[in-house]
Formats: C-alpha cells, structure tokens, sequence
C-alpha cells in the first residue's frame, strides 16, 4: 500500500472539516427574532445577555414605570424584563448551536496499539473518519438550519401571544381600577344620602319606608364597592405577573381611564387572507412540515446504512518496515432494514401535513370571529356613549329638578341613582370589551390593527 494513500485520506478530511465549520453569532441569532418583532407589535426584545446587559433593561424597564403606563408600555415593559420570555429567547441560541453543530463533522477517532514480548515490539496506529456523516452532513445541515427557522417562528409566536395577553391584562386592570374609584363615589353618595334621610326620618320628615330603602341602597353600594376592590386587586396582579415585576417596581400607576372609542372602527377585508399570511403559527406549522419533510430525506438516505467509518491504518513491527492501509467498518443491515424508522418518518411527516392544515383552518376562523367581535363591541360601546349615556344624564337631570321643586318624590331619586349607577358600569364594561375585542382581532390576524385607533385617553367620563 502506498504511503500517499493516508496522506490523501487525511487531507480530504481536513478539507471536509474547513469546510464544514460554521461559526455562532454573536446574538445567538436573537437579533432577527427581535427586529421582525419590533415590526410587528411596536416593541423590540432584547436578550439580557450578562450583567451589564441585565441592568440596562432594568434602567429602561423603570423609566417606563416612572410614568403612569399606558398599554403599549406595558407591552415593552413585558418583553424586557419578564423571565419566561427572557427564557424562551435562549431558545433562539440553543437552536443556533445545535445548527452549527450538525455543520461540523464528527471529530476522528486515533486509535493506538503497543503489544511487547521477547524484545519484539509491535505499534500500530489508526485514525477513523465516520464517513456517512460527512456524506449525510449537508442534508443534516438543511434540516437543522430549517429547524432553526422554525424555533425563530415558535419564540416570536411566543413573545405576541405574551404581548396580546399583556394588552388584555392592562385592559383588565385599567377597567376594574375605573370600576372601583366610580364604586367609591357611589358609596360615598349613598352613605351621605342615608345620613341624610336618617335626620330627615328623625325630625318625622321622611316615612321609615323610605329611610329603609336608602339604607338598602346605601348596603347594597357597600358590597359593590368590596367586590370592586378584590375584582381591581385580581386584575392588577395578573398584569403584574404578565410584567414580570415585583418588590418596588410592582407599584407601578396606570392611567385613571380607558382610552374612548375611536371615531370610528377599523374597516378590514379579507380577513382571513390576512390571517392565513401573517399568523406565525400558520407559519410555523408549515416551517414544520418541511423540517419533518427533510428528516423523512434523511431518514430515507441512511435507511441500509446507518453507520459506515473509514480509516488509515499506520503499523510499526521491530524488525520489520513500516506498513500502511486503511481499514472500513460498516454497519450490516442483518436485522434491522430500517423500515420501521422510515415508517415513523413518513408517519410523523403525514401528522405534520395535517397540523398545517389544522391551522389554517384555526386562523381561518378565529380571524373571522374576531373581526364580527370586534365589530360588534364597538357598536355595542358606541350606543352606549352616543345615546345611553346622554339620556341617562339628561333623566338624571331631569329627575333632579323634580326632586327640588318637590315634584317627585326620594323613592325616585334613589331608583335613578340605582339606574345611573348601572349605566356607568355597563359604559365601562362596554368599553374594556372593545379594547379586548381589538386584542383578541390582532392575535386572530397575526397583525396590529391601524394604530390610528387608538387615541390619546379622554379625561371626561360619564359621572
């Protein structure tokens, strides 16, 4: 055997493993993650990679809290600094690395042999290249480098559903903190109006029948007002949690109100066109399929043969010249035909295939059902300001210059107190459904819906 021969074996190695190596980088691929995702929602994540890292984010997590928060802050304080989405852009990394990984060939195995006896000594040297998979590794690169794409799509899919549940949660909070501070002035009215018409009971100017409704009116606020508070308390401790602060920086304010309705809804066609193209589930099933797609290939191309090792083989006997060679291990399909792993394969690819279909079919769906929501709830908020609303105040009015001139009597004072009372709450109630409605429409299309509609928060509500 020629001393050449394991010479040009072992340059053909090194040049496969050059030209093989891929290197990380240095955001661990993270930073495509986050700029697609910054285009998508208005707020770009940002991985805290070390120290200095970390408390950046935290210098810019308090600036955001050092103002009352409005919805598209909490989303940016939600992606910086909450740990479970801090951990999923790990994932990012891992994936990249295990990329990188399967674009490398396996390193050579060096084999030595030292056998002595009667002054003979015997070494020989051998070093073992597993050939398959530098044959199989470019196939096994595209696989990993579409399974990389695929956990991209699944941690940006996971960073809007936190987003879209962040906007939910501060739609909560915000409603119920207007619920309870409305609450406490209805207490408040009520408990004055009690002591009110106990004086007037005591000096024999009011029948004990309407004292006794006032006092009801006046414990039925109270109970109201309690249910408020613990509704108001839930709710802030959800978004917090979605925020992921605690300590001091849980002591966050929010603004005193909704936002008021747009002037008018948002006016989309084809909704689920939209939904099916920009929906990153939609996109990740199908970045699946394909990825099992690819398996399936590689699944096919090692099915006979799993394992096939090639090596040089350098042996040195006392007495005697060098010899040289090279030696083959491969694996013999005697048993196994790998046709139950290729029935897997096929298997987990035809599951893959459907879960695509699947998903359409969801997005299909929920996108139409969030645009009639959404719809709806505007209409449904915007009777209540254009016309409940004003007649409730008009009637109170009206009610209250009766009362005055001794035209109507404290039982219907206190019926429309109870009757203004509701109207405000089911404004409040009408208005944090749409603001959920448009949530729950941007998660259903993958996309935001015109920012246009969502003005600054009006300061004057119904009292």
């Amino acid at each position: 055997m020629s001393p050449a021969l394991p010479q040009r074996a072992a340059a053909m190695a090194a040049a496969l493993l050059l030209a093989g190596c891929a290197s990380l980088a240095p955001d661990g691929g993270f930073g495509e993650v986050a700029r697609n995702t910054q285009a998508r929602i208005g707020a770009e994540p940002r991985l805290a990679r070390d120290d200095n890292a970390a408390r950046a984010l935290q210098d810019d997590v308090r600036a955001l809290l050092a103002q009352p928060l409005d919805m598209n802050g909490a989303v940016r304080v939600a992606l910086l600094n909450h740990p479970g989405l801090q951990a999923s852009y790990w994932q990012v990394g891992i994936a990249q690395a295990d990329l990188v990984q399967a674009s490398r060939l396996r390193n050579p195995a060096l084999d030595f042999r030292r056998v002595g006896g009667g002054g003979d000594i015997e070494i020989e040297r051998t070093l073992t290249f597993n050939l398959i998979g530098a044959i199989t590794m470019p196939l096994a690169s595209r696989l990993e480098a579409r399974r990389f794409e695929q956990v991209k799509l699944d941690v940006a899919a996971a960073i809007e559903r936190h987003a879209a549940d962040t906007r939910r949660a501060w739609v909560d909070a915000v409603a119920a903190a207007q619920a309870l501070d409305y609450a406490r002035r209805v207490d408040a009215a009520a408990r004055a109006s009690a002591d009110l018409a106990g004086r007037m009971a005591q000096a024999g100017n009011m029948p004990q029948l309407d004292l006794a409704r006032q006092q009801l009116f006046q414990a039925e606020t109270s109970a109201t007002l309690a249910r408020a508070g613990t509704t108001a308390l839930n709710a802030r401790e959800r978004l917090t949690r979605l925020l992921g602060l605690w300590g001091q920086d849980a002591q966050y304010q929010l603004p005193e109100h909704l936002p008021e309705l747009p002037a008018a809804p948002v006016e989309l066609r084809e909704v689920e066109r939209i939904a099916l193209e920009q929906r990153l589930d939609v996109r990740a099933a199908r970045s699946d399929a394909a990825a099992t797609a690819a398996n399936l290939g590689l699944t096919r191309a090692t099915r006979f043969i799993n394992a096939l090792d090639l090596g040089a083989v350098s042996k040195n006997e006392t007495g005697l010249p060098r010899e040289h060679g090279y030696e083959m291990s491969i694996e013999l399909p005697l048993f196994d035909w790998g046709g139950a792993r290729s029935a897997r394969a096929e298997a987990l690819y035809m599951q893959a295939v459907q879960r695509v279909t699947e998903a359409a079919v969801n997005a299909r769906s929920e996108a139409r059902a969030g645009y009639l929501g959404y719809r709806s709830a505007y209409e449904v908020a915007a009777h209540y300001r254009d016309t409940v609303i004003p007649l409730r105040k008009r009637i109170s009015h009206e009610v209250l210059l009766r009362y005055n001139g001794m035209l109507a009597s404290s039982l219907e004072l206190l019926a429309d107190s109870r009757e203004q009372a509701a109207s405000v709450a089911s404004y409040i109630d009408a208005l944090k459904e749409f603001w959920t409605a448009q949530a729950d429409l941007e998660a259903a299309l993958g996309a935001r819906v015109d920012a246009n509609a969502q003005p600054d928060t009006h300061k004057e509500h119904a009292e």
